[in-house]
């Protein structure tokens, strides 16, 4: 059984979400939150239904994209259960795993290359987290 992928990008992200979207499709059940074109969006349009099924258990993980990477970010880690990590090199993705538990990473289309947003994809989604004395601070995390 295929592990179920979020991923969902404004305009500015678009292209790359297309090339992770393509990239990850034979491997992963990828579900697309759109949007679906370059036209100007609002990207909480797109980010809030992305969290809300990596927070309800419908996908497993999630990937957002926009032009920097923070607008995404931020309206996802409003919801109680994700937390979700701005990765612009692999080694950032993997500790934001290992460490964080992140269940979503943001990615700045406008200042990584299509490959490297390849291999930050590829570092979050093998990496696994590492629990022990990480999971008491991502216990304190969430507010309520």
């Amino acid at each position: 059984m295929k592990r179920k992928i979020a991923i969902a990008a404004d305009h500015a992200g678009y292209e790359y979400k297309e090339i992770v979207k393509n990239y990850l499709s034979e491997q992963f059940e990828v579900q697309d939150f759109g949007t679906f074109s370059t036209n100007s969006v609002d990207y909480p349009d797109f980010v809030h239904p992305a969290a809300t099924s990596v927070e309800n258990g419908e996908n497993e993980l999630g990937i957002l994209i926009c032009g920097s990477g923070n607008g995404v970010q931020i309206t996802a880690n409003k919801h109680q259960k994700i937390r979700c990590a701005l990765c612009w090199m692999p080694e950032i993705a993997t500790l934001a795993r290992q460490h964080n538990d992140a269940n979503m990473i943001s990615m700045p289309a406008r200042f990584i290359s299509k490959e490297l947003a390849i291999e930050i994809v590829d570092k979050f989604l093998s990496t696994d987290f590492e629990g022990g004395r990480h999971q008491n601070r991502v216990d304190k995390i969430a507010v309520c």
